[in-house]
């Protein structure tokens, strides 16, 4: 296989537009590009998450969840292309189920935090709802696969599940305090 990125400075996007992986030029400011860039940012959280060391437990997951954003950056530059299936969003669940088991349920919200490695994780877990808010807006004008949209979806739960883990055995879990009326 060639180089993909053979020169990282093109100049091409000096005039405020962007290319597809189709060739087609947008506005930069197209709800595509905000969605690639949300889900770029959700990429990175989650790769500041794996620098932190979290236990092999939710890293290994994590690390295939990098690519399958990747995957999903890829449909949207590239539409009409779907790479994620039902299958991915499965396996998110799957994950779900057995992280959440260990748990004890919740009687008020997390608050994020429970030192550094649950914090991380509550950031990417709020920059995947973000990610998907962009993705929903994407649809609107532009249909994109509907189980990457279920994908992001489950994975922003997951990403709490994890969180919760991650402070518990890191700092502690903290939950809101209600003021008093």
């Amino acid at each position: 296989m060639g180089h993909r990125l053979s020169k990282i400075a093109t100049r091409t996007g000096d005039s405020g537009t962007s290319g597809l992986a189709t060739g087609e030029r947008l506005p930069k400011t197209d709800s595509r590009f905000a969605a690639m860039g949300d889900l770029d940012e959700l990429n990175s959280t989650i790769g500041v998450l794996l620098a932190l060391s979290p236990p092999a437990r939710f890293a290994e997951p994590l690390r295939e969840i990098q690519h399958r954003l990747f995957d999903i950056g890829g449909e949207i530059a590239m539409p009409g292309y779907p790479v994620i299936g039902d299958e991915q969003a499965a396996a998110l669940d799957a994950w779900l189920e057995a992280f959440n088991a260990d748990l004890p349920p919740l009687k008020e919200f997390v608050l994020p935090g429970g030192g550094p490695l649950g914090a991380q994780a509550h950031l990417a877990r709020a920059v995947a709802r973000r990610a998907e808010r962009a993705l929903w807006r994407t649809h609107e004008t532009s249909p994109v696969n509907a189980a990457s949209l279920r994908y992001l979806n489950r994975l922003s739960d997951l990403l709490f599940v994890i969180a919760r883990h991650l402070a518990r055995a890191h700092g502690g879990e903290v939950t809101w305090a209600r003021v008093s009326a």
